[in-house]
């Protein structure tokens, strides 16, 4: 072989043209011609350059390379010398400045037809829309009854009405001008009509654009804050109408009706459930609505025990804990419909597992929400008692699961108050001690024993408001009573230095949140001060404070009792520089913030009376308002 041959420069056909077809097309011919080079246009002359002085000088052949330099480009490319990479390295859009133009121009257009089409949107634009979804509606409506058994005679007129119910979508982006032509134009009760058309994929339509007319967000678009109320006002009308229309109930039908096995249909129950939060999120006070005359907390409660997770379930659950929040005819409702026995079969399958992903993780999470809120009722507290809810919290407290946390929460809803006397005492009769306290410990289960954690801050005071609820409703000188003071006796008082160290780390907190208020006070008069003392309690019970009352409650209480107890928590106070009148001090502030109104609850299940948390402070500061005596 010759090595010559090897580094033979290839024979390329001169020049760099394509070769066209046989049969040209006119836009072959006029690509072509853009980008070949104009060839037969002559030059201009030379021009003269003249320097400072006046004086000309001819144009050499370096100066027409220099300039023929800075025209070259690669085809004619207008971005050759613009665009360029990370590297330096230039490479251009590949048009000339003749197709950049072009390209500009359809651009152009297209923008102002866009720009066209979101402004057309005006009163009488609206109201075209709306007369072509009403004859829609009406032809499909008469070729239904008429050929009732024939859908070949109406199924281009559903397809007609699908069309323009979709084509109303556009009217969530100019609610101001809409909303009102809706409710006078009379389309708002033809809307919700249509929830029970015969055919489901219409109904999806309606819920679809109905989740999108009442999103908390129309009109949002627009900074003029003036605007924005607009907006609100005429929500508020659409939404009012959509009430008197009796949405909620064709709606809470609908999700029966539709099957979630389709995913349109999964489509649909998903836009239901956010025409609820809408609606919720409007006005909270429709809840009771929503509960009272629909089906709706009957379903929930049964889709949420369903097996198998999806993002539906979990809509379901956060409705729920919505639902229960703040309103004690819900949670009435919510336990005449069995739901602590739902919400807890719904529970027990994350005593042995935990969530497998974030979404499972907020619908165990709101499920437990919902529990604790509708703990707040007696009548729930009962329930959850014969339901075995304290025995299955403590299965949970055991597990070290992510569960643990929000069933010691569960506990300390459950427990509190004089009704949860019974709570207390079944709590204690199923271990809960032996698992109580070593979760304010840190410490582990016995397979666990030598991990040592904190606990979160907030299941510290879910832990300490269980352990003050069991000091208040057990009675003295029971058995359970004296097991559950044993308790800081063990292991040389560890579960009281325990307490001084949180009380310790609460009292550091509110100093600093002292220290804002008085620096705010100086700025203040004294008429102003007196309006902001109850903000600015609020922010020390947030600061620390009300942590500070449960543990110098919790002293209060084991100090009184024992001897041993008074004797070591004094000696540690004083090495804090703290007395037992620092204690009395901080529950005098408690029995003054403490509600005056008569506990409505005097009595526990079995009839006795049982003192207010306010008599119980007021007995604990006459005992503990002594010198401090060893």
């Amino acid at each position: 072989m010759d090595i010559d041959d090897l580094f033979k420069v290839p024979k390329f056909p001169p020049g760099n043209k394509r070769k066209l077809p046989d049969n040209p097309t006119p836009e072959i011919l006029k690509r072509m011609r853009i980008n070949s080079p104009a060839k037969e246009l002559k030059s201009p002359p030379p021009k003269s350059h003249t320097t400072e002085k006046g004086k000309h000088r001819v144009a050499t052949v370096e100066d027409e390379e220099d300039e023929a330099d800075h025209n070259f480009a690669p085809g004619g490319d207008a971005d050759y010398f613009t665009e360029e990479d990370e590297d330096g390295r230039f490479f251009g859009g590949g048009l000339t400045s003749e197709q950049k133009e072009i390209l500009s121009i359809f651009e152009s257009a297209g923008g102002e037809a866009a720009m066209d089409d979101s402004e057309a949107l005006s009163v009488t634009a609206i109201r075209r829309m709306l007369l072509r979804f009403e004859r829609a509606m009406n032809k499909n409506q008469d070729l239904r009854s008429k050929y009732p058994d024939d859908p070949t005679k109406f199924i281009d007129s559903e397809a007609d009405l699908d069309a323009a119910i979709k084509g109303l979508l556009p009217l969530a982006q100019a609610p101001v001008l809409a909303y009102p032509e809706l409710v006078r134009s009379g389309s708002v009760a033809l809307l919700v009509g249509l929830l029970a058309h015969e055919n489901a994929d219409i109904v999806i339509d309606i819920v679809e654009l109905i989740h999108e007319l009442t999103d908390e967000d129309v009109g949002n678009e627009d900074d003029d804050e003036e605007s924005g109320e607009t907006a609100e006002e005429a929500l508020k009308v659409l939404i009012e109408s959509l009430l008197e229309n009796s949405i909620l109930e064709l709606l809470v039908d609908n999700l029966s009706r539709l099957k979630e096995t389709e995913e349109s249909d999964r489509q649909g129950v998903f836009h239901i459930l956010g025409i609820f939060e809408n609606v919720l999120g409007f006005d909270p006070h429709l809840s009771s609505k929503l509960v009272g005359k629909t089906a709706f907390l009957s379903w929930a409660l049964t889709r949420t025990q369903s097996k198998t997770h999806d993002e539906n379930r979990g809509y379901a659950a956060e409705l729920l804990s919505i639902l229960l929040q703040d309103n004690q005819q819900n949670r009435q409702e919510f336990g005449k419909q069995d739901g602590v026995e739902a919400t807890l079969k719904t529970l027990s399958q994350y005593r042995r597992r935990d969530p497998v992903d974030a979404d499972e993780t907020e619908f165990m999470e709101n499920i437990f929400d919902a529990l604790c809120s509708a703990l707040s009722e007696p009548s729930v507290k009962a329930q959850f008692l014969a339901a075995e809810g304290p025995d299955l919290m403590v299965l949970m407290m055991k597990e070290r699961l992510q569960s643990k946390s929000r069933s010691i929460k569960v506990l300390d809803y459950a427990m509190s108050g004089i009704t949860g006397s019974a709570v207390c005492e079944a709590f204690i009769e199923a271990s809960g001690l032996k698992t109580l306290f070593p979760a304010l410990m840190g410490k582990g289960s016995k397979k666990q024993r030598s991990t040592t954690n904190v606990p979160p801050p907030e299941d510290t005071g879910h832990i300490l408001g269980v352990i003050s609820s069991l000091f208040s409703n057990i009675a003295s000188d029971s058995p359970a009573r004296i097991r559950l003071l044993a308790k800081f006796v063990e292991s040389n008082y560890e579960k009281v230095d325990k307490l001084l160290e949180i009380r310790d780390s609460a009292r550091t907190r509110l100093n600093v949140i002292e220290a804002e208020i008085l620096k705010e006070k100086k700025d203040t008069t004294d008429e102003e001060q007196s309006d902001l003392e109850a903000i600015w309690y609020l922010r020390r019970l947030d600061g620390g404070l009300f942590t500070l009352q449960t543990v110098d409650y919790i002293l209060a209480w084991i100090i009184m009792e024992d001897d041993g107890i008074r004797a070591h928590a004094l000696q540690m106070l004083r090495r804090q520089n703290q007395s037992l009148q620092d204690i009395v001090q901080t529950l005098r502030i408690f029995h003054e913030n403490v509600d005056d109104r008569p506990d409505i609850y005097s009595t526990d299940q079995n009839g006795d009376y049982s003192p207010s948390q306010k008599e119980i402070l007021e007995a604990l500061v006459a005992a503990l308002d002594t010198p401090d005596t060893e």
